[in-house]
């Protein structure tokens, strides 16, 4: 009995993880930018807390929470999953309202993103850690719906593999991201043409591969938050929006040989259509109506 209970939170877990995958890219995508601007010996303890932040995260708030929800409301996941998923739109739509308007992480001073105090360190983690509660919620809601047909002890089971999976394989990877550079570092004083080769190309790489990353980040919350709201649309019925997304994924799917890829990068591409609207929208509820009813105080509301 004890071997099959294992077995069936193994598969469970499996499939919940590969459900979650999207964004688990955009966890691994955006939590680089936290460890940045400090100095190299503070990286990975800051990268180590927002680790253990994104584990009381997880263990304490949100997988009892979960199974609260999947033993007495049930009904309340799709909500649930439909503002998380609201709230990425939202933030990859405010990241390119910020972009276009001068507003991002270019016009941070100098001297602010060199600072490695302890005030900046303990609010660039407290960012990270609330940024990671909103996407572990989605990862854990999402794993949620595709267990809610098992034995309560077996979605325990299969969340706490999958949360404690998805924590060490993301805040690694993001280890390694924000080392990349020092580890190039390293190599490029080695005597071997090749090693030094190697090193220096990880140097230059460094920041390709941010850029790389917040682009990623972005363009995975619009696909993953639009496909969380077309889902829930089609549970609720509301709108032709996710008859469209469908037969517009049907129709790339068609394309002969490299049918099944059209098919989903079809699919993802009017998701992260339907999430740019709906978080323009948010954006614009949140950002231009105020700056119109507010009278000007010299201040920027």
């Amino acid at each position: 009995m004890a071997a099959a209970s294992v077995d069936d939170v193994s598969a469970a877990a499996a499939k919940a993880s590969a459900k979650a995958a999207g964004v688990v890219i955009d966890d691994a995508a955006v939590t680089p930018g936290y460890a940045m601007g400090f100095t190299p010996e503070r990286e990975l303890p800051i990268i180590r807390r927002i680790a253990l932040g994104s584990l009381r995260n997880k263990f304490l708030i949100l997988l009892p929470g979960a199974l609260l929800i999947s033993a007495f409301a049930p009904w309340a996941l799709t909500p649930i999953l439909m503002v998380g998923g609201a709230y990425l739109a939202f933030e990859a739509a405010e990241k390119l309202w910020e972009a276009l308007h001068g507003h991002g992480d270019g016009d941070t001073p100098v001297e602010d993103l060199a600072l490695a105090s302890e005030a900046r360190e303990a609010q660039m983690v407290g960012s990270a850690v609330r940024t990671d509660l909103i996407l572990s919620a989605e990862i854990t809601a999402i794993a949620l719906a595709d267990l809610s047909d098992l034995p309560l002890v077996t979605q325990a089971g299969a969340l706490a593999v999958v949360a404690l999976l998805m924590t060490i394989g993301v805040y690694g990877v993001v280890a390694l991201i924000v080392k990349m550079d020092d580890i190039g570092l390293h190599l490029a004083d080695r005597r071997s043409a090749a090693t030094r080769a190697l090193g220096c190309g990880l140097v230059h790489a460094m920041p390709v591969v941010l850029a790389a990353l917040a682009n990623i980040g972005t363009a995975a919350m619009l696909w993953v938050g639009g496909g969380i709201l077309v889902h829930g649309m089609h549970q609720y019925h509301l709108g032709p929006i996710p008859t469209w997304v469908e037969a517009f994924g049907h129709w790339a799917a068609g394309a002969p040989v490299v049918g099944p890829v059209t098919g989903w990068l079809a699919q993802a591409f009017a998701s992260a259509l339907v999430g740019l609207a709906a978080g323009a929208i948010i954006v614009a509820v949140l950002h231009l109506l105020p700056r119109k009813t507010t009278p000007a105080t010299g201040a920027d509301h």
